[in-house]
C-alpha cells in the first residue's frame, strides 16, 4: 500500500472511530462526517486520475456536491437544535419527542 492511500484510508477511519466513539456534540459528529466524506473525494479524484478515464470523472464532482449538500443541512439542523434545546449535546436531545 503506498503512503498516499495508507493516508487517505487512516484519514477515512479516524474520521469513523470519531464518529462512533466521541459522539458528545452533534458539531463533533459533523465534522467527522465531513472528514469521511472529504477522504473518499480525494482518493476517488486520485483514482479517477490514476485510471485516465473519462467515464466516471463527474464522480468526485458529484461526491463533493453531495458533501457541500450534507454540511448544509447539519448546519441547520444544529442552528435548530441548538435554538430549541438550547445546546448541542447529543444527550440532552430527545429523539422520540415531536
Amino acid at each position: 500500500m503506498t503512503p498516499v492511500y495508507f493516508s487517505f484510508t487512516s484519514a477515512f477511519t479516524l474520521g469513523l472511530t470519531g464518529l462512533a466513539f466521541h459522539r458528545t456534540h452533534l458539531m463533533s459528529a459533523l465534522l467527522c462526517l465531513e472528514g469521511m466524506m472529504l477522504s473518499l473525494f480525494m482518493a476517488l479524484a486520485l483514482w479517477m486520475l490514476q485510471l485516465e478515464s473519462t467515464a466516471f470523472s463527474a464522480a468526485p464532482i458529484l461526491l463533493l456536491a453531495f458533501s457541500a449538500c450534507e454540511a448544509s443541512a447539519g448546519l441547520a439542523l444544529l442552528v435548530a437544535t441548538a435554538r430549541t434545546h438550547g445546546t448541542d449535546r447529543l444527550q440532552a436531545l430527545n429523539l422520540l419527542q415531536c
